[in-house]
């Protein structure tokens, strides 16, 4: 693998979990997979997002800390590289959707203080897919907590991701365009991902539709 580490990001349903894992362990590679289910917070901001935005961010933040702190400082020695299923920024862009303005502002703060003492990606993957294609595969997994998640809030998510990666200049991004492959069960849609992933590049927003 070209790269030491990686981390795969999308909007919700677009996949990023099942890319990882086979990145992972078709590779040799450490996975990392955020830990969302354990997280209390979760069906109730769903139901009520104005009373529970807050503290599910908050307690994202400080679980996707921990766990990247913990895994990325662990070397494995039989493990070729790194890969992840979220990006540590992830929590900044859901926060700005869902926080109050004064909630937000303290929120950044955190978030900027601890950012820096974690390594970033060498490469960003962003699986970019449209709102039908997100629901379908939404009600597909078939979570509870999910099915009720309107259009408009994943439109907002999305741009919130675009938006962020511009401003991400020392990083290169990918944006690969996934509406039209199947790369879980498809492995000339897989494979063709992975040629892209297996390139060189510099720092800024690459993109590519598939």
């Amino acid at each position: 693998m070209r790269y030491n580490y990686i981390a795969i990001e999308g909007n919700i349903g677009a996949g990023k979990t099942s890319l990882a894992n086979i990145i992972a362990g078709q590779n040799n590679g450490k996975l990392i997979l955020e830990q969302f289910e354990d997280n209390s917070f979760l069906p109730k901001f769903y139901k009520e997002p104005e009373k529970y935005a807050f503290p599910l961010e908050m307690s994202f933040l400080a679980e996707r800390y921990q766990q990247l702190k913990d895994q990325l400082t662990k070397q494995d020695l039989f493990k070729t590289f790194t890969i992840s299923d979220y990006l540590f920024n992830k929590s900044l862009i859901f926060a700005k959707n869902n926080l109050q303005t004064d909630e937000f502002a303290l929120f950044s703060r955190m978030f900027t203080i601890i950012n820096e003492f974690l390594p970033k990606p060498d490469l960003l993957v962003y699986l970019y897919m449209d709102i039908p294609h997100l629901q379908r595969n939404i009600k597909l997994r078939g979570r509870s907590y999910e099915q009720t998640i309107e259009d408009s809030y994943l439109e907002n998510i999305q741009t919130g991701y675009l938006d962020h990666f511009r401003k991400m200049t020392a990083v290169r991004v990918l944006v690969i365009d996934t509406n039209n492959i199947d790369f879980v069960n498809n492995k000339a849609d897989y494979d063709s991902i992975m040629d892209l992933i297996d390139k060189d590049y510099q720092p800024g927003i690459q993109r590519f539709t598939l």
